[in-house]
């Protein structure tokens, strides 16, 4: 993290829901805020409490806190500039000399 945008960070501590799914039909883990708080671009969120570990074939839920570190406008402007160049670095892309039927 930049030092200069270190300095305009504010946090707020909120209650939240974490739901894990380790089934055939689906495998995630989603998190929920419970009042509704939002996050955006450049906001950085910590959920609080010891690891979860569910066993193959069930869904739970957890109760935990979480810490959201608000980005500041100039990062949050950055963060929302840049966003784009980030994600490519996430793609792949190959070439071959036939068409694939």
């Amino acid at each position: 993290m930049n030092p200069v945008f270190a300095l305009m960070r504010r946090k707020e501590t909120v209650d939240c829901t974490v739901e894990i799914n380790n089934t055939f039909e689906a495998l995630g883990a989603h998190l929920r805020f419970d009042n509704g708080v939002v996050v955006h671009p450049g906001d950085e969120v910590q959920v609080h409490g010891a690891p979860v570990s569910i066993p193959y074939g069930s869904s739970q839920n957890f109760r935990r806190k979480a810490t959201i570190t608000r980005a500041g406008a100039l990062e949050r402007a950055w963060t929302r500039a840049t966003g784009d160049l980030d994600m490519m670095e996430l793609c792949e892309f190959s070439f071959t000399e036939r068409a694939l039927s």
